[in-house]
């Protein structure tokens, strides 16, 4: 069983469900869904929400090795997220000889973001290895990965987190861009990089669920994905309930 921890915040339950039905419609492999929301974590979360959060698991994904009693290895994921691959795939880049030994595996981004403001009028804050934390393959026995304790996550300052700074560098691995693309801060064709090629569309800045972003490249696969996830054998007849 491979475990995979996704953000979970009300204001996007639909993005969460859907991202789920995407991970779940692919796989080979069983796998454990793990919602991070705050909620259900109030016994060992105690960090108070402040302003420059735009969602409710901006720290709460720190939380993965605790959760996962520091053994093996987990994912976690933004819930504004489609995967459009077997997960089974990301898991085996940990296996790589040049991976075994790396405490996480994100995708290194190196971008200013394209605007001011993202969904529901939140600020889009630039700062140095932005989105490294929005996909992260968590190596969760990893020695230097102890520190991550929930009274570490509620006290250590925000950048401490988001840029891994109780790691050394030589303990951060890489993924491939395909595995976190950033729609519309990325433009199709980048390095060769067509829309067959992208294993999980990243939504960064507003997914298709909200009005103002419903015509953002990739809407199609989501839409898709939404209505598979809502399918029924008798829906017509539960409409009429």
């Amino acid at each position: 069983m491979k475990n995979i921890y996704i953000g979970f915040d009300q204001v996007e339950s639909v993005a969460w469900h859907t991202m789920v039905h995407s991970i779940l419609s692919r796989s080979s492999i069983p796998v454990g869904i793990v919602p991070l929301k705050q909620s259900t974590l109030q016994s060992i979360y105690k960090r108070e929400r402040n302003n420059k959060q735009s969602n409710e698991f901006s720290f709460t994904r720190f939380l993965v090795p605790y959760l996962n009693d520091y053994t093996g290895w987990a994912i976690f994921f933004d819930c504004d997220m489609l995967v459009r691959a077997d997960i089974k795939e990301l898991f085996s880049i940990a296996d790589l000889p040049e991976n075994r030994n790396k405490a996480i595996l994100v995708v290194k981004h190196d971008y200013t973001p394209s605007t001011q403001e993202k969904y529901l009028g939140a600020t889009q804050y630039i700062y140095p290895r932005k989105n490294w934390s929005s996909v992260i393959l968590w190596n969760c026995a990893h020695e230097a990965n102890r520190i991550v304790t929930p009274e570490y996550v509620n006290t250590a300052a925000p950048m401490e987190l988001h840029q891994f700074k109780w790691l050394q560098d030589e303990d951060i691995g890489n993924l491939p861009v395909t595995w976190n693309w950033l729609v519309d801060e990325y433009p199709l064709g980048m390095g060769g990089i067509e829309k067959d090629d992208i294993k999980n569309w990243h939504w960064t800045i507003g997914g298709p669920y909200f009005d103002e972003y419903r015509d953002v490249d990739g809407a199609e696969y989501w839409l898709k994905e939404h209505l598979s996830a809502n399918h029924c054998l008798q829906r017509e007849r539960l409409n009429d309930i």
